[in-house]
């Protein structure tokens, strides 16, 4: 589930630095580019984790992810997906099924996502206070 999953959340990431990089707003593009690159290496450390624990690959259909063209309601929508993902990597951690290792690498991701989610708040926070225009001429 999480390999799938976070290689879902990693596609569509890539798919919306595009979108916003054809819009001209390249300080966007490259923080999904990144965020993109950050979700695949973790994703690759989970397989890892996965095949160490004699554990088998299997490769799950990825549900469709909508796409936005605007900025500000992305961030919104993203913003969400992190709040009931983390919900879902605390209740994993807390339910005692993971080794120290795993343990350690959920950690790890967890801390990420927090990261990402603070970052989406104050972006939503920052167009609050300066309007989307503003915001938008500033990701030039």
């Amino acid at each position: 589930m999480i390999v799938t999953d976070l290689s879902s959340n990693s596609m569509q990431h890539r798919f919306q630095a595009k979108i916003f990089g054809a819009q001209g707003f390249t300080k966007l593009e490259e923080k999904y580019q990144g965020h993109a690159t950050e979700e695949i290496e973790f994703v690759e450390q989970f397989m890892d984790r996965i095949m160490d624990l004699g554990g088998i690959l299997v490769q799950n259909e990825m549900p469709a992810q909508k796409l936005y063209e605007d900025v500000q309601e992305y961030f919104k929508s993203d913003l969400q997906v992190s709040k009931d993902g983390i919900k879902v990597i605390v209740d994993l951690m807390e339910s005692g099924i993971f080794d120290i290792t795993t343990y350690d690498l959920m950690k790890e991701y967890l801390k990420d996502e927090e990261e990402d989610m603070y970052w989406t708040e104050s972006q939503l926070e920052l167009i609050e206070k300066i309007g989307i225009q503003n915001y938008l001429n500033n990701q030039l």
